[in-house]
């Protein structure tokens, strides 16, 4: 079992910086890899970005190319979502996962989720 538990959600005006954090515990966090979804208001969660277990191959979803970094310090057992020049439209629940690929996270349901952490940008 892989625990997860994100921080750093909050209040930001459009045009601000957010750095969300997944603490990891449980197995070994560096055999995993990770990703961020989201869920806004009345709509699907979908994929923002994932990062191998290793750090060294990321992907990222078309909203979130140029302006979100993902990275992770498998020291810390922790992952990070950098997120700057955020808009309204990434208003949503953002929500942390991990599974044993990228491919896995991007294609099928990641086996292990966090609780969500709110992301909530005013125009």
């Amino acid at each position: 079992q892989v625990q997860l538990v994100e921080s750093g959600g909050g209040l930001v005006q459009a045009g601000g910086s957010l750095r969300l954090s997944c603490a990891a515990s449980g197995r070994t966090f560096s055999n995993y890899a990770m990703g961020w979804f989201r869920q806004a208001p009345g709509k699907e969660r979908e994929f923002v970005a994932a990062i191998s277990g290793g750090g060294d191959r990321t992907s990222y979803a078309r909203p979130a190319k140029g302006r979100f970094t993902i990275s992770r310090d498998n020291t810390k057992n922790t992952g990070y979502l950098q997120m700057n020049s955020l808009k309204p439209e990434d208003t949503a629940v953002y929500y942390c996962a991990a599974d044993t690929t990228i491919s896995v996270l991007t294609t099928t349901t990641p086996n292990y989720w966090g609780q969500g952490t709110q992301v909530t940008v005013s125009s």
